[in-house]
């Protein structure tokens, strides 16, 4: 008998999954469950199906985070179709996740991205930053990687992996065969994951963590998220970099870069170049000048659309899918919180003893291990709502918390599923499982530590929390 495909596999895994939500979403509507009142069974049934889905992905994320935004007006608003005595939210409260704050400040972000690939911004800027660095392997790798860490810090890490991979693949040419190969490589997804963890607009999970905060009568500027995970990211940056550096590329490893670079000068361009610059020093300046970071994330995408340089096909180009996914993880921590869910997941278990330090380090090692097997927006989705309440509960600081937990997320890096840039590296072939497993946990296990210890003390010291 033949094996079963790869195919075969993943539809057993979907019927499998779509089952197992069908099972769990029913039991919580036909059973009695302790301590909670209809409103609260009703969203544990959302919650169990949101789990599953995201687990499994017997349909994909977006359409996961779409079903929760449905399910909740069909169960727990005035819409529902066996009314609630008191509805727990609006339906139009459930559609406006759809154009949450948060959605605008990556929709801005997401814009600018496109712009700076559209004008080939970014890879000329990296050819511009690595050309010093050209005789040296070494010091080029370095380069790379904080070229690519600084991208990171405002484009999407994957979009970032793939223009870096561009400029790498005449560096890898010229490489001799093997290690040095390899190490080249592996900077790129290394990079481009810590580099999402460094503004609010960088990754899925610093969103849904900033729209969590804020939801709860907190904020956090942009310019603050930075103070606090910056250097976490230039610790964790150095210490791959020496990793890479000693493990893979001896002295004297031979580099000849071809970097030319043909900076585009038209009007559009200059335009483009003008308005992100602007959108750029407004998110950093936030605290001179008050405007939220989310009304400056509209800034380019009205300035850049009247002006013309950027067009409706570049709107449409735009990760739709990740902001609907974003959407839906906002409107699963809303629900959470108004069905009173959420308190009831936090006192299963009796948080009181247990020192808030260990309580961090076990969250964020929890977050690390989930965004290794699942993506890092499906595992923030479903541990920031809740561990928000635990800190709630408990008298820790939200704000450190939601950051904590969006940190320990995008540094799930372990196989090459883990992340869009991890597989962008593994399809070159240069990079094999094992690689990435090994620079995966070491880099995880450090970094739940500085998260863990590190995060709550520095955010202390400079007075964010």
């Amino acid at each position: 008998m033949a094996p079963r495909t790869l195919a075969s596999r993943i539809g057993v895994r979907r019927g499998v999954g779509l089952l197992l939500a069908i099972v769990l979403f029913i039991l919580p509507l036909a059973l009695d469950v302790p301590g909670l009142d209809p409103a609260g069974e009703r969203m544990l049934a959302i919650f169990l199906v949101a789990i599953v889905l995201f687990v499994t992905e017997a349909i994909p994320l977006f359409a996961t985070a779409a079903l929760i935004i449905l399910l909740q007006v069909l169960m727990l608003s005035e819409q529902a179709l066996v009314r609630l005595t008191e509805p727990s939210v609006s339906a139009r409260e459930v559609y406006a996740s759809l154009a949450d704050p948060v959605i605008i400040l990556f929709l801005g972000g997401f814009l600018i991205a496109d712009g700076a690939a559209k004008y080939r911004f970014d890879r000329n800027l990296a050819a511009l930053v690595l050309t010093p660095f050209r005789s040296d392997a070494r010091r080029a790798l370095l380069a790379l990687m904080l070229m690519t860490a600084g991208l990171s810090l405002f484009m999407s890490n994957t979009a970032t992996a793939a223009t870096m991979f561009a400029v790498l693949l005449p560096v890898l040419a010229v490489l001799p065969d093997g290690i040095a190969r390899t190490g080249f490589a592996l900077s790129i997804p290394l990079a481009a994951n810590l580099g999402g963890i460094g503004t609010p607009v960088a990754s899925p999970p610093n969103a849904l963590a900033v729209a969590a905060i804020t939801s709860r009568g907190e904020s956090i500027s942009f310019l603050s998220w930075m103070l606090a995970t910056v250097p976490l990211m230039i610790i964790l940056l150095a210490l791959g970099w020496l990793y890479l550096s000693r493990r893979y590329l001896t002295r004297g490893t031979p580099l000849d870069l071809d970097l030319t670079r043909n900076f585009d000068t038209s009007l559009g361009a200059w335009v483009f170049y003008a308005v992100a610059a602007t959108t750029i020093v407004l998110w950093l300046s936030e605290p001179l000048h008050g405007i939220p970071a989310t009304t400056v994330g509209f800034l380019p995408v009205v300035v850049l659309l009247a002006t013309t340089v950027m067009s409706g096909d570049d709107l449409r180009a735009l990760q739709w899918p990740v902001l609907w996914l974003v959407a839906g993880g906002i409107a699963l921590g809303n629900g959470v919180i108004a069905s009173g869910l959420d308190g009831w997941l936090v006192g299963l278990v009796s948080w009181e003893n247990v020192p808030a330090m260990l309580l961090l380090l076990t969250i964020a090692a929890m977050a690390w291990a989930m965004s290794n097997l699942l993506s890092n927006s499906a595992t923030a989705n479903l541990l920031i709502p809740i561990g928000l309440t635990l800190a709630v509960s408990i008298g820790q600081d939200i704000i450190v918390t939601g950051v904590l937990l969006a940190v320990a997320c995008s540094l799930g890096m372990v196989l090459p599923v883990s992340t869009p840039p991890n597989a962008i590296a593994y399809a070159t072939g240069t990079v094999k499982t094992g690689d990435l497993a090994v620079m995966g946990v070491l880099l995880g296990v450090v970094g739940v530590l500085l998260v863990g210890v590190f995060l709550p003390w520095w955010g202390g010291v400079i007075g964010l929390w």
